[in-house]
């Protein structure tokens, strides 16, 4: 690939990951062009040319592709709903073009093994978008485990919890098994994701996992228990009908303990429209910082303040960037999502069956 030119990425999509995440990271890298957006909306439509003059638009992953044989593409990246995930990504392997996968990568560990495989196969890259790895709690959070600050680790508890009561409808809350939809592979792909890589391949998966809401068709209510062979249990929790909201990390350990509340500002800024280079990115205020210490509770001021790493979303598609550049390995592989969806469909299995699941 030419190292002045930026690398030509076409994104698949135009919803909201498309929109709020994706499409702004991509123009946020400097060794990256969105070159061209697919979606068939015309209000969409009107809303690529507004963000990103220039972007050219099509109206079907067809174009797409045609176009890519035509006149090239260095990246494609697929934001569309879960069920196009495994099709469209292994459409852009066959024609010989690294890809991008928004979670979940699949809805199954063997689907993607397969997309892995075919991605080794071809010696292209393959790379699920687990953003989440860089929000500034998490990194804060492994930071404190890695410099053994809390000592050994014995419990990690984590929450994406919401107060969404009415259902909004749509494929995320769809009941058909096709859709993929549901808060444990909508929430849960983040949460497991970070437990993993904070601990590890888990030994034993616990679930619980309940439609709430009058209406519902998915699952909006789930709890997922960890053990891993370290002997850290993870407790999980994901949920849009929690009317008051638990801390997003607690961590306690052999010598201390490190609570943190609310969400990672990074998902709220890009939604209101600010971007990378405008001020001082996912940084926290003092705050909102979360408070590391040992036999008081947070709540009455216990503990201190401990500063919150800015989060650093853009960090993900720079790796891309890099990796293409000299063929390392992508940020997040599918190797890595494999471990993570197995154990999503052993929550599955556990909530369905009422057991714990041996991995």
């Amino acid at each position: 690939m030419d190292t002045g030119t930026p690398l030509r990425v076409g994104l698949i999509g135009y919803g909201t990951a498309g929109s709020f995440f994706h499409a702004p990271l991509i123009a946020a890298t400097p060794d990256l062009a969105l070159d061209t957006v697919v979606t068939a909306n015309p209000e969409r439509q009107r809303q690529v040319r507004a963000e990103h003059p220039g972007t050219r638009i099509a109206a079907s992953p067809d174009e797409l592709f045609d176009r890519a044989a035509g006149d090239g593409l260095d990246l494609v990246v697929v934001a569309s709903p879960n069920r196009t995930h495994v099709p469209l990504a292994h459409r852009a392997l066959e024609a010989g073009l690294p890809v991008v996968v928004d979670k979940p990568l699949a809805a199954t560990a063997a689907e993607a093994e397969a997309l892995d495989a075919l991605a080794t196969e071809r010696g292209l890259l393959l790379s699920p978008f687990q953003n989440r790895r860089w929000d500034g709690d998490f990194r804060t959070v492994r930071k404190l485990v890695e410099d053994g600050a809390l000592g050994r680790v014995l419990r990690f508890e984590s929450r994406f919890e919401r107060w969404r009561p009415n259902p909004k409808g749509g494929w995320r809350e769809s009941g058909d098994p096709a859709e993929v939809g549901g808060i444990l592979y909508d929430l849960g792909s983040h949460l497991v994701d970070q437990a993993v890589a904070l601990f590890g391949p888990p030994e034993t998966v616990y679930a619980e996992s309940d439609v709430r809401r009058p209406g519902a068709e998915a699952d909006d209510d789930t709890f997922i228990a960890l053990r891993h062979a370290g002997g850290v249990r993870s407790h999980l929790w994901m949920s849009a009908v929690t009317a008051q909201l638990g801390p997003r990390f607690r961590a306690l350990g052999t010598d201390a303990g490190y609570v943190k509340y609310g969400l990672d500002p990074q998902e709220a800024a890009l939604r209101e429209g600010l971007r990378p280079g405008d001020g001082p990115w996912g940084a926290e205020p003092q705050p909102a910082w979360g408070r590391l210490g040992a036999g008081e509770s947070p709540l009455t001021g216990g503990g201190e303040p401990f500063p919150t790493l800015p989060g650093d979303y853009p960090a993900y598609y720079a790796a891309v960037a890099r990796a293409l550049r000299d063929g390392g390995a992508p940020p997040v592989t599918a190797a890595e999502t494999a471990t993570t969806l197995r154990v999503l469909e052993a929550a599955k299995r556990s909530a369905e069956q009422g057991r714990t699941i041996t991995l």
